[in-house]
């Protein structure tokens, strides 16, 4: 049976997080040894983690400017403090502080895999956890190969540094088969119904997230007597600035902010339109999950999202990353009840690529070094 470590920052309620849980829970028990590491004991999706995935942390508590903390050390000393036993596998399954201490791994039967999840655009910013340019592309080199998330991560991750190991494209794991079931659960459809048209947004509350240019269209929409509502789900340090807004824009009853959701699937599944009005992502996860339940996609032009929608809007409608053009597509699509409807059956036909299954294979043959 083979040993796998996979070292993650921490297990909050980000996409990064949960897809490594859906991946774990998901491969084959009988193959492999799985242990789940977090640099930091604290998020909720520890708790999803399955009974046979062992879970290691190395920190009780996360500390304010660990990553340069961090870089006091160097990655071998890290690795031997942090990490300790022997795998035949570790996989440093986000950028940055994870990379950095699984490369300093000193046996060298291990094969070693790094995660990419979100662009990068400069050398500087994807060095940011390392001591400088020059060591992350030596810690990186140091890996079997490096697995991203996208195309467009791919590429923007290769003009960043000078990486001569294979880099692949894995999309990432969604439990498929227990979102269509989760999303069948019932709600209170009160608010629901007492809209035309219903948006949602899901992820954490940051300002990278965009969830205030989305507040901003229903509002303008409303203003202009079109009776949008909209749900956003998740937590982080934007929910307070947020709430203000709906407050003094008089949307506390069209606009809800739900917090974090154990099952998000049965508000997006009831909702007509999901919305990514995101400054950065990687591959976006919640998008995933919307088109697995066949809600419609409307997004701006963000990694990943013409590789998932097609680059003629084939599964969904991509826009240039502004507010006016986010704005004019939402429109488009409330003022088009058919448009969106048959935007239903495009979402759950391209919602079927990301089966649980085929992804975990993928990860799986990585793993067996095929």
């Amino acid at each position: 049976m083979k040993k796998i470590l996979f070292l993650i920052h921490d297990l909050g309620p980000g996409g990064a997080e949960k897809v490594l849980v859906n991946l774990v829970n998901n491969m084959n028990r009988k193959k492999y040894d799985i242990t789940v590491m977090s640099i930091f004991d604290v998020g909720i999706n520890r708790t999803f983690l399955a009974d046979h995935i062992q879970y290691k942390y190395c920190f009780k508590r996360m500390v304010r400017g660990n990553s340069h903390i961090m870089k006091l050390f160097s990655a071998q000393t890290l690795h031997k403090y942090l990490i300790k036993e022997k795998y035949d596998v570790e996989v440093a399954y986000l950028e940055g502080p994870c990379a950095r201490i699984v490369s300093g791994c000193p046996w060298e039967s291990t094969r070693k895999y790094a995660w990419i999840h979100i662009e990068q655009h400069t050398p500087e910013r994807a060095s940011a956890s390392f001591r400088n340019i020059s060591e992350a592309e030596k810690c990186y080199n140091k890996f079997s190969g490096i697995n991203c998330v996208s195309e467009y991560v791919k590429k923007d991750f290769c003009k960043c540094l000078k990486i001569t190991v294979p880099i692949k494209v894995i999309y990432n794991t969604n439990e498929s088969e227990k979102i269509i079931q989760l999303s069948k659960e019932k709600i209170d459809m009160s608010f629901i119904n007492a809209h035309d048209v219903m948006l949602i947004g899901v992820g954490k509350l940051l300002k990278s997230k965009g969830f205030d240019r989305i507040l901003k269209i229903v509002k303008r929409l409303r203003e202009e007597k079109y009776n949008v509502g909209i749900y956003i789900l998740g937590i982080g340090e934007e929910e307070e600035r947020l709430n203000k807004y709906i407050e003094e824009n008089h949307l506390i009853e069209h606009a809800k902010l739900l917090g974090y959701q154990k099952n998000p699937y049965k508000y997006v599944s009831n909702s007509d339109l999901f919305v990514c009005a995101s400054f950065r992502e990687g591959f976006s996860t919640a998008a995933t999950e919307a088109l697995i339940v066949g809600t419609p996609v409307c997004t701006v032009d963000v990694s990943g999202m013409k590789e998932m929608l097609g680059e003629n809007d084939e599964f969904g409608v991509v826009v240039s990353n502004n507010d006016e053009e986010l704005y004019i597509a939402i429109k488009n699509l409330v003022l088009d009840r058919e448009k969106l409807k048959e935007y239903q059956k495009k979402a759950l036909e391209r919602g079927k690529r990301f089966s649980t299954r085929e992804t975990v294979n993928e990860v799986e043959k990585i793993i067996d070094g095929d």
